[in-house]
């Protein structure tokens, strides 16, 4: 073959492309080792992962664990490490366990279940209606067929598995029955992952009925030590690094409930009839699956929970706001970035409001809205503030502080 017609063969063609990359990524990772050296010292001498701390004494529902055996001492400290460096999740789990932790203390304290339980939600499914690949539904991950035998509505239309709180009376009957078989509540918890069937199983082979001296599938052996992971880290996040102000926490949505023992034919006009968005509708009932409901069966009733003004009120002012400035938003972009405007930082001082702030610099509180992209016109002291203005205002403001 010819040096031309070698050229058009398509395996030479990869064969230059690769040996052209492979030069370009030899100069270029070499130049880039002398350039990022300063950066690479820098990193080796700030990055820095600790060993996360480890408790001697634990419990759960007032059933010790035996920290002493080191298989299960070990088991808890990686489920411990896990948790504590998945960040983003367990931030999560602390914002939405603020909305839903206290309905949920409520039920299982009604329905005499250990407040420990709740942190199953967390590690089933983050309190979150997910679904599982196995076909688990919501805060709980109840199967349809376990969630049947529980009492629970699932078809087409509706499956109240979506719901939290039904959800969560569903949950507590469960952990009933499994207590009445096993008379451990570190076994109904291990239980719930594994199935009352299965645990059943092994605790008659093995002659044990101790979850910890159980030799149990993978994923039920470390379902304990996860959950016991969650408790540890949620009842003392700074003692595992995690940092937050309670306004980053979402807060619990007052709802008013409105009975229905009729079918609505279109949730859309329902929702308009409430005062509120389908949206809405269907946030705060996700057990409605479609856009209609049939009848409920007889002597039944739907319990439609319909957001409480006062969910909407903390939004009104910059809803307002908004409303007046959008068609300005481009003028006052440019206004911002304007050479005879000059940004200033501000902290905000005890007591000090928005409103306070707004008239020190002769600006609209909308502006300061905009440009410290605040979802609320709430700000607490130390809050650094973002202002744009003239210069000449920038100097007495200054003198005045």
């Amino acid at each position: 073959m010819k040096f031309s017609e070698l050229r058009q063969h398509k395996y030479f063609q990869s064969f230059l492309l690769a040996l052209v990359a492979g030069l370009v990524f030899k100069v270029a990772s070499s130049s880039k080792y002398t350039d990022d050296s300063e950066y690479l010292e820098q990193f080796w001498k700030n990055y820095q992962v600790y060993a996360v701390p480890f408790p001697e004494d634990l419990y759960f529902a007032g059933e010790v664990v035996p920290m002493y055996d080191f298989e299960v001492r070990e088991r808890v400290d990686r489920e411990l490490l896990v948790n504590t460096y998945f960040q983003s999740a367990s931030i999560l789990h602390f914002k939405k366990a603020a909305r839903w932790f206290p309905e949920i203390e409520k039920i299982l304290k009604a329905e005499g279940i250990p407040d420990d339980f709740k942190y199953l939600a967390v590690i089933e499914s983050g309190l979150s209606n997910a679904i599982s690949g196995q076909g688990a539904v919501g805060y709980w991950q109840i199967m349809k067929n376990t969630g049947l035998e529980l009492g629970m509505q699932i078809d087409e239309e509706v499956d109240e598995r979506y719901d939290p709180i039904k959800s969560t009376y569903a949950a507590c009957k469960y952990f009933k029955r499994a207590y009445k078989e096993f008379g451990s509540w570190t076994l109904v918890a291990a239980s719930y992952n594994m199935g009352m069937t299965g645990l059943r199983r092994q605790v008659g082979q093995q002659g044990l009925e101790d979850y910890h001296g159980l030799h149990l599938n993978n994923e039920t052996s470390r379902y304990v030590p996860r959950l016991l992971a969650v408790k540890l880290i949620m009842e003392q996040p700074k003692k595992y690094g995690f940092h937050f102000r309670d306004a980053h926490l979402y807060k619990p949505l007052k709802t008013n409930t409105v009975k229905v023992d009729t079918a609505i034919a279109d949730l859309v006009v329902f929702a308009k009839s409430q005062g509120i968005t389908y949206k809405h509708l269907k946030v705060f009932n996700p057990w409605m699956r479609k856009t209609y409901l049939p009848a409920p069966k007889a002597g039944k009733q739907y319990a439609i929970q319909i957001p409480d003004p006062s969910v909407f009120n903390a939004q009104q002012e910059l809803k307002a706001a908004y409303k007046i400035v959008l068609p300005e938003v481009e003028a006052i972009e440019k206004k911002a970035t304007a050479p005879t405007y000059i940004e200033v930082k501000h902290l905000v001082e005890k007591g000090q409001t928005l409103r306070d702030i707004a008239t020190m610099f002769e600006v609209k509180v909308v502006d300061l809205v905009i440009w410290n992209d605040l979802e609320s016109t709430e700000v607490v002291k130390g809050q650094t503030i973002i202002v744009h203005v003239k210069k000449p205002v920038v100097d007495e403001a200054v003198e005045a502080q």
